[in-house]
């Protein structure tokens, strides 16, 4: 069985290796589509919505209007750092890719259901594009 909830949060970003426009500075409205596979529990559930949310709500307001920065951009991150503007900071490029990673690597290190078998995660940068990635647990 599997059930899934979506999260929504608007974040800044800039791919420095990009030889076209995501060079530049610029942001998106991200939405992530969490999806849980599992066995239902005696009530028939496999993880109750409300406590979906209470586990991976913290994870996406520590992103919602900031700036993602990798940690070796050090113009943009002096920038920031000095301005007090939020941002986080990583050892990644902040492409769709790396930040489903990155969430399912934070995901892995909660808390979660015995029941829980399996977690996927959709990172949609735009409305048409979108990056997934899944683990075993």
């Amino acid at each position: 069985m599997k059930i899934a909830k979506e999260f929504s949060w608007e974040m800044g970003h800039r791919l420095t290796f990009h030889k076209g426009k995501c060079r530049n500075i610029h942001g998106h409205s991200y939405k992530m589509m969490i999806e849980f596979t599992g066995t239902s529990d005696e009530d028939g559930m496999v993880f109750d919505y409300y406590d979906v949310k209470e586990k991976i709500q913290p994870l996406v307001d520590e992103l919602d209007h900031a700036f993602m920065v990798k940690n070796d951009d050090e113009e943009l991150l002096n920038f920031l750092k000095k301005s007090g503007y939020l941002h986080v900071i990583v050892d990644f490029e902040s492409t769709a890719e790396n930040i489903a990673l990155f969430f399912l690597n934070k995901i892995k290190n909660i808390s979660l259901p015995d029941n829980i078998s399996r977690v996927k995660v959709r990172i949609l940068e735009t409305e048409n594009t979108y990056a997934e990635d899944e683990i075993d647990l």
